[in-house]
C-alpha cells in the first residue's frame, strides 16, 4: 500500500509504503557490499557529508540503482517515527522531483532493499523529494545556493563555535564563506568554512528561497518540455521525409 501527499510548507512530496519480511526478488543483481560502497562514494556526484552506519549501508545499496534511473541521493535517515522508517530524500540529477518520480524511485530499490535486507523487522519505506529547505551535502548544493540563508554544524571547532547561520557567499573548491545574519558578543562578520569539517548543512526557508527555488523549477521543466517540443518536430520531419 502507498501513501501520496506533500510535506509541510516547502514543496516536498513523499510516497510511503509499507515494507514485511523479505522476498524472492527477480532480475535483481547483487554488488559486493564492498564494491557497492566504493561505488556510491566515488560516484559521479560532489558529496561532501556522508551517511555511517546502516544508513551507509543503505547508501551503497540503492545508488547503483538510482544512477540507472537518472536520481541523486541526498540523504538517507532511519527512524523510530510510527514503528521505523526508512527515509530516503533524493531528485532528479536535474534538481526535479515530482511524487511520480518517488513512486517510480520507491518501486525500483524495494527489490534491492529486500534482497540485502539492512533494516531487522518490518519498516516503512519513504522517498521523498528534498524540499525547498533542503540539506546541502554536496559543493554543488552550496554554489547553486550561493547567496541563501543555511544553518551549518561543523565536526571541529570554528570561531569558537560549532553551529552557525548565515548566507552561503564565496564558494571555493575547499570550502565557503558564511556572512552571519546576527551577530553575537565577538562575533566576526564572516567565517570561512572548509567542506572537511562540516557534519550538517541546511537552507533556512525564507520569502527568497521560495522564488527561487520555484523560478529554478519551472526554468527546468520548461526547457524539458522545449526538448520534447523539439524531438516531435524533429520526428515529425523525418516522416514526411520519409513520404
Amino acid at each position: 500500500m502507498t501513501d501520496r501527499g506533500r510535506i509541510g510548507r516547502s514543496t516536498s512530496w513523499s510516497v510511503r509504503r509499507r515494507v514485511g519480511p523479505p522476498g524472492p526478488a527477480l532480475f535483481y543483481y547483487r554488488l559486493p557490499f564492498l564494491k557497492r560502497t566504493e561505488r556510491a562514494l566515488s560516484g559521479s556526484d560532489d558529496r561532501i557529508i556522508h551517511e555511517t552506519g546502516v544508513e551507509a549501508h543503505v547508501a551503497a545499496i540503492i545508488e547503483p540503482v538510482m544512477q540507472t534511473l537518472d536520481f541523486r541521493l541526498v540523504r538517507v535517515r532511519i527512524t523510530g517515527q510510527n514503528g521505523k522508517t526508512l527515509q530516503i530524500f533524493a531528485e532528479k540529477t536535474n534538481g526535479t522531483m515530482s511524487v511520480e518520480d518517488c513512486e517510480e524511485l520507491s518501486r525500483a530499490i524495494s527489490p534491492a532493499l529486500d534482497v540485502d535486507d539492512p533494516i531487522e523487522g518490518a519498516y516503512h519505506l519513504e522517498v521523498s523529494s528534498p524540499g525547498i529547505d533542503r540539506p546541502l551535502i554536496a559543493k554543488s548544493d552550496f554554489r547553486n545556493w550561493q547567496g541563501h540563508l543555511a544553518k551549518i554544524e561543523t565536526s571541529v571547532i570554528l570561531s569558537g563555535r560549532r553551529k552557525f547561520r548565515g548566507y552561503i557567499e564565496a564558494v571555493t573548491d575547499d570550502g565557503f564563506t558564511l556572512k552571519r545574519d546576527t551577530l553575537g558578543y565577538g562575533d566576526e562578520v564572516e567565517v570561512a568554512i572548509p567542506f572537511d569539517t562540516l557534519s550538517d548543512a541546511r537552507l533556512i526557508l525564507t520569502d527568497d528561497l521560495i522564488r527561487d527555488a520555484l523560478a529554478k523549477e519551472r526554468a527546468v521543466r520548461k526547457a524539458l518540455k522545449k526538448g520534447l517540443d523539439s524531438d516531435n518536430d524533429n520526428d515529425d520531419t523525418a516522416g514526411s521525409a520519409e513520404d
